[in-house]
């Protein structure tokens, strides 16, 4: 479950910055500070919209949409109509955030799509991966208890109350699924539609349900 085994291509703006943690939760508490700091770096073609706004010159950002800070919204991205940020967000290159959509403190790598109706928080999605329309990512348990993620006999306790998802390089998540709190897929991996999802996902696999996990011929 380590970062550098979750994120494998070198795509995204904040890339140097999740992977100098060793576990991709540790992230959640700094993606707030790390936008402040990297906005003020950032060259012109990036238009400071508000004291914590930066949308690149090339992003497409529908009037409906609702954008609260600190966020970047990098090159060619496509924000829809009705989309929802919350702040504590950057948004990837050629990155999709649809309609409907909500993201509070989280990061989406280059060429990410969540097009229809999703919810992402207090999570990472990597390059390439895609969430299928209303699938969602919890990131609070019903006891309101710290995150636990365990990962066959290793058990980490997170220490933090909310921890969403961490989508691997090219995980497609299947329509209607639900990643449970502390869910981790590793790359390559497929979810199908109507999955609930917790722990650790291996890379390469298809996941039809949790006790139907098959491993992908000629990965």
């Amino acid at each position: 479950m380590n970062t550098k085994d979750i994120f494998l291509a070198n795509e995204s703006i904040a890339y140097d910055f999740i992977l100098s943690y060793k576990y991709p939760f540790e992230v959640l508490a700094e993606i707030k500070n790390y936008i402040l700091e990297l906005g003020k770096s950032l060259n012109q073609d990036y238009q400071k919209i508000d004291s914590d706004i930066w949308i690149h010159k090339n992003a497409q950002v529908s009037k409906t949409a609702e954008i609260h800070g600190p966020c970047i919204i990098d090159d060619g991205a496509e924000i829809r109509c009705n989309a929802y940020i919350r702040g504590s967000v950057i948004i990837g290159k050629n990155t999709v955030l649809g309609n409907s959509c909500e993201i509070k403190n989280a990061i989406l790598f280059d060429n990410v799509q969540v097009p229809h109706f999703s919810y992402v928080g207090d999570s990472i999605l990597g390059s390439h991966s895609h969430m299928g329309a209303s699938s969602i990512i919890s990131n609070l348990k019903s006891d309101k208890k710290n995150v636990i993620i365990k990962n066959g006999d290793e058990i980490i306790d997170t220490k933090l109350r909310k921890v969403g998802a961490f989508l691997g390089d090219n995980v497609e998540v299947g329509c209607g699924s639900v990643l449970n709190p502390g869910t981790i897929i590793l790359p390559n991996t497929n979810i199908y539609p109507l999955t609930s999802v917790r722990g650790v996902i291996k890379a390469n696999c298809i996941v039809k349900n949790m006790d139907n996990i098959i491993e992908k011929e000629n990965a």
